[in-house]
């Protein structure tokens, strides 16, 4: 029987929008558990740490160098027989560490009908045929665009930006005003209307984009943006035109910042994202954690490949206040805390999104000596500590927990975690069918 606390090497992707060397999160902590001869080197973008089986990156064992997928497939109760039976012997979730110089691409991720068809018909551009609802939770301090601002808001940016109207065209401008102006919210028409307006935008031909990109970076530079009923202040979004601008000179992205709202996270604090919904981050660390899926559908602030038709098709078209994005985390009521926890104000939140694939618990234990008592889950989980050090144990089984150590927990075992610094902070991604997780917040 394989011990339920298995010590993970994960791999780092590096991407183009990544931080650079010591700069960048995913970095420090794969090197913390290096595999295959990592190391970091400083002027290398580091973007991504991947936590799991997804085949494109699995994670691996490291006492025995065997993969987790393999592992959990041959030793079925590491993750319990109802999550092995729901999700053919693999893990549900797909658990990440972001490390974010750089805008991502503007995007969404298809839900799960939507996924099936794309994979079958593209399986280059779309892997899988799984859904990607996904939740973050800052790090670090972060932003990213998220979701569509209210109406009035894009509304107020269509009047007073001439290059962003002309690109857009007078007549959904229009459009879109009368219906943001109408005293009774009539939804689908609202949605209707901005669908056309967006559609509009992100269709324009890169030349026209180009050209009416010089007239935004210029009123930008000249600090002549406003921000009118939106949350931003001028300063915010006339830098971020000109950021952007560095980093994707001319691109369709620098006028979708008027489509989406800009929201900022500190750390601790955390947003859902459900397929279909756009967003695009912009910087900062964050974990992020999903269903097991690398679908993405694209459209601007990337030299990949872009799926212009298919994003405007499939979006939700909601257009909430950011507020809306964010998810609040409770008291997370199946831990004990002891005395030395207690008094040092340590805490144990969870962050439950309406979904079955995924859950995460962020846990701070301010004092050497504080510690954790984790009961038992119905299904497999994942611990990754972001800072200080300590103890992780399951039964007799105590390893070492450090900045960067990511270990995997298995279905049943109660868990221990114990600081011997300052301050241990430990992400723990699960998923559990039953509803004991869910019950615990009321928010859903």
């Amino acid at each position: 029987m394989q011990v339920p606390l298995l010590r993970l090497q994960c791999g780092c992707n590096s991407y183009d929008w990544g931080k650079k060397g010591n700069t960048s999160a995913a970095a420090k902590y794969a090197a913390a558990t290096p595999r295959d001869e990592f190391s970091i080197q400083e002027d290398k973008p580091y973007a991504e740490l991947w936590m799991g089986t997804h085949p494109s990156l699995p994670s691996k064992d490291l006492s025995t160098g065997r993969s987790l997928l393999e592992l959990v497939q041959d030793n079925q109760a590491l993750m319990g027989a109802e999550i092995n039976k729901k999700y053919s012997n693999k893990l549900p979730f797909l658990f990440k560490v972001l490390s974010i110089a750089k805008a991502l691409s503007i995007q969404a991720h298809p839900n799960k009908k939507l996924a099936e068809q794309l994979h079958a018909k593209d399986p280059k551009n779309y892997p899988d045929d799984n859904h990607k609802p996904e939740m973050t939770i800052a790090v670090t301090p972060f932003e990213g665009l998220c979701g569509f601002r209210p109406l009035k808001e894009i509304s107020y940016f269509l009047e007073t930006i001439e290059p962003l109207r002309a690109l857009v065209g007078k007549e959904h401008a229009e459009e879109l005003k009368t219906v943001a102006n109408e005293s009774g919210h009539d939804v689908p028409k609202a949605k209707a209307a901005l669908r056309k307006a967006f559609t509009a935008l992100v269709k324009q031909p890169k030349d026209a984009v180009a050209s009416m990109s010089k007239e935004l970076v210029a009123l930008a530079e000249a600090n002549k943006i406003q921000p009118g009923p939106s949350v931003n202040t001028a300063e915010e979004l006339n830098e971020l035109v000109q950021r952007c601008n560095s980093q994707f000179p001319a691109d369709v992205g620098l006028f979708v910042l008027f489509f989406l709202n800009l929201v900022k996270l500190e750390p601790g604090q955390a947003m859902y994202l459900k397929a279909d919904d756009i967003h695009a981050y912009i910087s900062g660390d964050i974990i992020e954690c999903m269903a097991s899926s690398d679908n993405v559908i694209r459209a601007g602030f990337t030299p990949k490949f872009q799926d212009v038709e298919t994003l405007t098709n499939i979006l939700t078209y909601d257009h909430d206040p950011p507020e809306q994005q964010l998810l609040k985390p409770v008291d997370y009521p199946y831990v004990t805390l002891n005395t030395t926890a207690y008094s040092s104000n340590s805490s144990s939140l969870l962050y439950d999104p309406p979904i079955e694939e995924f859950s995460v618990v962020r846990t701070v234990l301010r004092n050497s000596g504080a510690k954790a008592t984790f009961e038992g889950l119905a299904g497999p989980s994942i611990v990754i500590a972001t800072s200080g050090s300590g103890k992780i144990s399951v039964g007799p089984k105590s390893e070492d927990l450090k900045e960067g150590y990511v270990y995997f927990v298995g279905a049943t075992a109660e868990l221990v975690v114990e600081s011997d610094s300052d301050e241990l902070v430990t992400f723990r991604a699960f998923c559990e069918i039953d509803d004991r997780a869910h019950q615990s917040n009321g928010a859903h």
